[in-house]
């Protein structure tokens, strides 16, 4: 079997019996590809002596020959597939790579197990998708979280073992991303989704597209009607990566707009990763696939940029919260765990797919007086995304979203006050209030409950939400929001988003607001109050 560099041999070891794959590196490959090397790279210099070619081939001949030199080294080779493979093993426990016998490595010569199987892109077996989800999601891992990324995954070197695992191979050539960069992309995608080109352009800035000092106005309307064309028809999850990297790199004619090196390799690595997909699924879309790992990313990354990134996508660009949007990255979040959990990765025990193991829930009494119905046991249906919040890793999603709640709660306590009064046939309370004098500055008529059309905004975000972490069914009619029923549905999952938070946060919430719902879901609790609760009772 022969390789571009090397040749590869398939033996066994003396001393075991150990089936090997052993690569020699072909004569005089260094020197004949150094002075190719050379004599491109000069060609490179005398290119930047044109202004007008923005393409920087020194640099990308300097980012390649330096990958170049490191694959020749294979002792360097089979450094880079053991640390890969321990990067791999707890999250994805379906990708494997064959083991390097240290031993028997040289400079020039690569012992490694033997893997039996096929290619994944002719493979016919029914888990070929699987393992292509599976494929996406070990990318992705490398480009956006460990950093170490594989970059050349030809189809000779995805391979499906005999029993339905994703074996990589040749970890020769790979690219080393540095948090900036990492970090840099997934809020270039958070700023693409809600269209924010201002702060793409500045994106695009720190991933080093744009030299430091440009001025970026004559850019940004070009980047603007690149990727509106890019999001023209279904939105970010929609776009077609290929041709968005081929528009990019047209714009480099004309601005002083470049493909940086080591995006170069990404863009390849991620268009044959493509190509072997769309074998299977002509449908295939990167971009599309990408999203479930990116919110997966933005949901359980402790960086300060990420949180901030994940807050900007909830919230955009006028920082209001987006029910539906909430819901998207959730669904989104959902998808990845199904993802996870393909190839096997949830009875292998992977840490990825264990992020969406549902939790038992008891079953909740709620308060009569809510529903004007007698008391009845009402199981709350929790799926993956309330799982996941309810768990230790959705630990800061839950303070996040107790800004909301808590707003949700003061409006649906104000609007159970004017229901409550309206039973009782008071239906104007300025006669009732104005009986009662002034306090020097306190006027009670202050005090009138009132829900304004903020509330009814907030109402409809938390009956949204609600409806789907709980999973239930429509709470509104023609009438409006049902807020009782949005209570019942709220009471049973809010302790378990705050109870350990919301008698010590700083948020300002009406006193009365939280004293009153502190003690309904104690009552509902068999008397406890909610900061009694611990996050195992919920």
């Amino acid at each position: 079997m022969a390789a571009s560099l090397g040749q590869v041999y398939k033996g066994r070891l003396k001393e075991n019996g150990d089936l090997v794959a052993v690569k020699v590196q072909r004569p005089f490959v260094l020197e004949t590809v150094t002075v190719d090397l050379y004599v491109i790279r000069n060609l490179g210099l005398v290119l930047r002596k044109f202004p007008q070619i923005s393409i920087d081939v020194v640099g990308l001949v300097d980012e390649w020959a330096a990958r170049f030199f490191e694959e020749l080294d294979y002792v360097n080779e089979g450094k880079n597939g053991t640390l890969f493979a321990e990067m791999m093993k707890k999250d994805l426990p379906q990708v494997v790579v064959p083991r390097t016998y240290e031993k028997y490595t040289s400079r020039k010569v690569l012992t490694t197990a033997w893997i039996e199987g096929e290619k994944l892109s002719q493979s016919t077996e029914s888990d070929v998708g699987e393992l292509v989800n599976v494929g996406v999601i070990c990318y992705l891992k490398q480009l956006l979280d460990t950093g170490f990324f594989h970059a050349d995954p030809h189809p000779g070197n995805l391979i499906r073992t005999p029993d339905g695992k994703l074996a990589i191979l040749d970890f020769g050539l790979v690219t080393k991303l540095t948090d900036d960069q990492k970090y840099g992309m997934i809020e270039a995608i958070a700023h693409l989704i809600h269209r924010d080109y201002g702060a793409i352009v500045k994106d695009f800035v720190k991933l080093g597209f744009i030299p430091e000092g440009v001025n970026l106005e004559p850019i940004l309307p070009v980047l603007a009607k690149v990727f509106d064309q890019a999001l023209e028809g279904g939105g970010a999850k929609n776009i077609n990566f290929q041709d968005l990297a081929s528009d990019l790199a047209q714009i480099t004619f004309d601005y002083p707009f470049r493909i940086p090196p080591y995006f170069a390799l990404i863009i390849r690595a991620i268009g044959v990763l493509e190509g072997i997909a769309l074998v299977g699924n002509p449908d295939f879309a990167i971009v599309d696939e990408a999203y479930p790992y990116i919110a997966q990313r933005l949901l359980t990354d402790e960086s300060p940029r990420l949180r901030n990134a994940l807050r900007y996508t909830i919230y955009g660009k006028t920082g209001v919260f987006d029910a539906e949007r909430f819901i998207d990255v959730m669904q989104a979040f959902e998808n990845f765990i199904t993802a996870a959990k393909s190839g096997g990765g949830e009875d292998l025990n992977g840490k990825m797919a264990e992020l969406g193991i549902l939790q038992t829930r008891a079953n909740y009494m709620f308060p009569a007086f809510l529903s004007g119905a007698p008391q009845v046991e009402q199981p709350i249906q929790t799926r993956a995304a309330l799982a996941f919040l309810l768990s230790e890793k959705g630990n800061f999603f839950r303070e996040f979203l107790l800004d909301e709640i808590v707003k949700g709660i003061d409006a649906v306590t104000r609007e159970q006050l004017v229901q409550m009064m309206a039973v009782l046939g008071i239906g104007n309370f300025t006669p009732l209030f104005s009986m009662v004098p002034s306090l020097g500055p306190i006027r009670p008529a202050g005090f009138l409950p009132t829900i304004t059309e903020e509330d009814k905004v907030i109402l409809n975000n938390v009956q949204k939400v609600i409806e789907f972490l709980t999973a239930g069914s429509s709470t509104s009619s023609s009438q409006g929001v049902n807020v009782p029923r949005v209570i019942q549905e709220l009471l049973p999952v809010m302790p378990g988003l705050s109870a350990t938070v919301l008698p010590e946060n700083s948020i300002p919430v009406v006193p009365w607001v939280q004293e009153n719902f502190t003690q309904e879901v104690g009552r509902i609790y068999g008397g406890k109050s909610s900061s009694a609760l611990s996050s195992s009772e919920t």
